[in-house]
């Protein structure tokens, strides 16, 4: 871990964008009540394909020109083409966006070809090409490795080259496992790769929905967490104060063990990313 122990420690979160208008209301205030947590920057997700492009861009302005906060756009390559790239890059910088999170995005159902960019690795190397040094990059990481990947070893090779295009850090995918970060840490170092790789939390407010996350993106859920959660059946206010007491304890383990920070999947929800943030003791 010691490659991680020399960053800061700092918090992130991250918003999809909201499809109605009681939606973008609802979002505007959880922005307001999580920006009790100083957070570094708030990232906003990018649909398969580009299909929520729009709101993408209408919640990054918001948050840009509306909020004291930094805002950090999700850019997803598959389907897309440089010209609309270079576009939306062009349309960041104005904004006076300093960071884009470059990823390769799934498929969507019925698309049998990806178009002009075919991997993450790509998206970078292109927006360095084109910008240089004007965003900071975040990539993303998969500590129980990229479900598509046959092993680990590939995985890692896979993250490597991401890094080697012009990365400047990265956000994990989200997890459970303690030991399954660190040991992604310990095979980082042993490759060579030196960046922050902050860890992804997602707080448990539902199970059925966690399940259903947690299949459609490879991350493992514990047998004895499904158990524990299966047994509150529809008893949520238990069931969510104990993912809360899960997921604040995982995050303080990662903090503790050297973690860069925690980056919060917040489902634009206030609670309980608020309550375990707030429970958190994180080194300058």
């Amino acid at each position: 871990m010691q490659s991680q122990q020399k960053y800061p420690q700092k918090l992130s979160l991250e918003f999809f964008p909201p499809r109605t208008e009681q939606g973008t209301e609802k979002l505007k205030t959880v922005i307001e009540g999580l920006g009790a947590l100083q957070p570094e920057y708030m990232s906003v997700t990018y649909g398969a394909g580009g299909t929520t492009q729009e709101k993408t861009v209408e919640t990054v302005r918001y948050i840009q020109e509306q909020t004291p906060f930094d805002a950090a756009p999700h850019l997803t390559c598959i389907g897309a083409t440089q010209e609309s790239v270079r576009e939306l890059l062009e349309a960041y910088e104005k904004m006076g966006v300093k960071r884009i999170v470059a990823l390769r995005g799934d498929l969507p159902s019925g698309m049998m070809d990806p178009g002009e960019f075919k991997y993450a690795s790509d998206l970078i190397a292109f927006i360095r090409a084109e910008k240089g040094d004007t965003f900071h990059l975040e990539v993303a990481a998969y500590p129980e490795t990229h479900p598509q990947a046959r092993n680990c070893d590939i995985g890692i090779k896979w993250f490597k080259h991401k890094v080697e295009q012009g990365a400047d850090s990265a956000i994990t995918q989200y997890f459970y496992n303690v030991d399954s970060y660190l040991y992604f840490i310990d095979n980082c170092e042993r490759n060579g790769i030196d960046l922050p790789i902050v860890p992804g939390v997602m707080p448990i407010t539902n199970y059925e929905n966690l399940i259903r996350f947690s299949e459609g993106c490879g991350a493992e859920v514990p047998r004895w967490l499904k158990c524990r959660l299966e047994s509150f059946e529809d008893d949520k206010e238990s069931l969510m104060a104990f993912g809360q007491d899960v997921v604040t304890e995982l995050s303080q383990r990662l903090l503790d063990a050297g973690a860069p920070g925690i980056h919060f999947y917040s489902m634009n929800q206030i609670e309980p990313t608020l309550s375990i943030a707030q429970s958190l003791t994180l080194k300058g």
